[in-house]
């Protein structure tokens, strides 16, 4: 886990011409996606299209991301943070077990105190579209941010804990970073996609937080 000290972040969408600026307190996250060994070891599942222990999970729904972090959190002997009675989730904020950042968080991780689109040349910190060779990658394999986070940008996209747009889109939770399959236009540390939190589709997946 990286620790991300407390600072502000101005996030932006494109479909809006909108943007927002948001504090953020000091928090910790994974440093990688979540890999499929990882998600194994504490579900016995091996989601996704293909096979690899240090590839990044994908095919996992942001309900599956979220129980994931609450079934972490409990073998760690640490809180629960979501609370889910039906299809009704809540943040106890007081809680001290695993989650998943808020699209804030995850872009003040990503951008690593820069204010560029990217924190390097995409071909040294991505797997995307041109480089990819069509399929995801083991994590931690491109160069990180100055934070020491890998894969921010590229390899898959990552659920956020956050409600889209809840007056258009209704329950579509926030993704960000890019993919395996996105053209570089979509790995920037700005860019924003939507999806329903049960869809499970084959270049998105998510990293771990705390605090």
């Amino acid at each position: 886990m990286i620790a991300v000290p407390a600072g502000d972040v101005t996030l932006s969408d494109r479909r809006t011409s909108r943007s927002w600026r948001v504090d953020v307190d000091a928090f910790e996250i994974a440093a990688t996606p979540l890999t499929q060994s990882e998600y194994a070891e504490i579900t016995g599942e091996w989601p996704g299209a293909t096979r690899g222990a240090s590839l990044p999970v994908e095919g996992v729904s942001w309900w599956d991301a979220i129980t994931f972090c609450n079934n972490m959190s409990e073998q760690a002997g640490l809180a629960a943070v979501y609370n889910i009675v039906g299809d009704d989730v809540t943040w106890d904020t007081a809680a001290d077990g695993y989650r998943l950042p808020t699209e804030a968080e995850w872009e003040r991780a990503c951008r690593a105190g820069t204010t560029g689109p990217r924190h390097g040349p995409l071909d040294e910190i991505a797997w995307y579209r041109q480089n990819s060779d069509g399929r995801p990658h083991e994590v931690g394999a491109k160069q990180p941010n100055a934070w020491g986070l890998h894969d921010t940008l590229g390899n898959v996209w990552e659920w956020c804990w956050d409600l889209y747009d809840p007056e258009v889109y209704g329950s579509y939770r926030v993704l960000r970073g890019g993919g395996w399959f996105d053209e570089h236009w979509s790995c920037r540390a700005s860019a924003r996609r939507r999806s329903h939190p049960t869809y499970r589709i084959d270049d998105v997946g998510f990293r771990v937080a705390r605090g």
